[in-house]
């Protein structure tokens, strides 16, 4: 196994652990990879402790135990048990399909400290519409288990053009199931949602609308529960920091092991991501040249080196140059000043004259597919 030279970089403070890609939901909207891996070439039990272990050495306080849907690993309390003995805090992020009230127990009595349950919208059959999948109903016996057990409960709801105009009912449902937490994100076009953007893309009045039913709420709830909001990147004069900076913050490890300075950075074609199969996650974090790639401010085009917002958004978003324009490099194609930036113009132009609903057009996530 490769070791670190240690350079001069500030330890992470977060691990997604990406344990599957395997799902029964099929939203439209994923961030997983077009063609996802296969439970063949996941890593085993034994992997994954030691990817905590070192985790934790490197100096990780938080671990997110993502996928797919991560309760469809069969040691999922195991590896919760072990994150919570090295002191980590643990978070599950789940569509609750599979959250039991007896699963939820062990998994508390195992150390996890926090649930996020997705909804995909307020109310029964459009939510189970839009996941492809006729989960509604065991979504809020999750939710009933997680209260029941004494974990904290966060929940997460994407929005884009097919649920965002009722963003009334999607608060008023958090504050049935008295949610801690509330996640109002609209979708990031990577991947199946890039695919699907013709038709999840909302209009800027839908944008406006929704916002002021946002502050409305955020308002009103400011003492019983925290609200978090992020506008679409393609409604937005500059770009996000990359996942709070190229390898910044906190790393991905994927299903077989590849480790990502972002979860989308696997869609990168031409960048090569070290195993941890194969090399120490210290190494990969000071020393590989995938997360040194885009650190600092050498890698910059000229339209990103020479403007001021350069400390802000960090260039902004790799996966979105490499997705729009085919080249990592290039300028976020969301920067008003972008080379690039009429490919956002264009889509925000469609999306505004058109009228398209929920269609028999959106591509469903599927786990075996692959799409040419």
């Amino acid at each position: 196994m490769i070791e670190s030279k240690t350079n001069r970089v500030e330890p992470p403070y977060s691990l997604l652990a990406e344990l599957t890609h395997r799902c029964p939901l099929h939203c439209p909207y994923c961030s997983n990879p077009i063609e996802m891996i296969q439970k063949e070439r996941e890593l085993t039990t034994e992997d994954w402790l030691h990817v905590l272990s070192e985790a934790a050495e490197l100096g990780v306080v938080e671990v997110h135990f993502s996928g797919g849907e991560p309760l469809l690993w069969k040691d999922l309390d195991v590896l919760v048990q072990h994150a919570y003995s090295l002191e980590m805090y643990t978070n599950l992020i789940t569509s609750g399909i599979g959250l039991t009230m007896e699963k939820a127990k062990h998994l508390k009595e195992a150390g996890l400290d926090n649930v996020q349950i997705s909804f995909q919208a307020g109310e029964k059959t459009q939510s189970d519409r839009i996941g492809g999948y006729k989960a509604f109903d065991r979504k809020r016996e999750a939710v009933r288990a997680v209260k029941k057990s004494g974990m904290h409960l966060s929940l997460n709801f994407v929005l884009h053009r097919l649920n965002i105009d009722d963003l009334d009912k999607i608060i008023a449902l958090a504050e049935e199931m008295k949610a801690e937490r509330v996640e109002l994100a609209n979708t990031q076009y990577y991947n199946w949602a890039l695919l699907n953007r013709n038709q999840l893309l909302p209009t800027r009045e839908q944008i406006e609308r929704a916002s002021e039913v946002y502050e409305a709420a955020k308002a009103r709830l400011k003492n019983e529960m925290e609200m978090i909001w992020v506008i679409p990147d393609y409604y937005a004069s500059t770009p996000k920091p990359c996942m709070g900076g190229w390898g910044q913050i906190g790393l991905t490890v994927a299903p077989n092991g590849d480790v990502l300075p972002c979860p989308t950075a696997g869609m990168i074609e031409g960048l090569f991501f070290e195993n941890v199969r194969e090399s120490s996650l210290r190494y990969i974090w000071n020393d590989s040249k995938s997360f040194n790639q885009f650190r600092g401010e050498e890698w910059m085009p000229e339209t990103c080196r020479s403007c001021d917002l350069r400390h802000v958004d960090g260039g902004g978003c790799r996966c979105q140059a490499f997705a729009l324009t085919g080249d990592a490099y290039a300028t976020d194609p969301v920067c008003q000043w972008a080379p690039h930036h009429h490919i956002i113009e264009k889509a925000v132009k469609d999306t505004n004259s058109k009228t398209e609903k929920l269609s028999s057009s959106i591509i469903y996530r599927q786990y075996a597919r692959k799409l040419k």
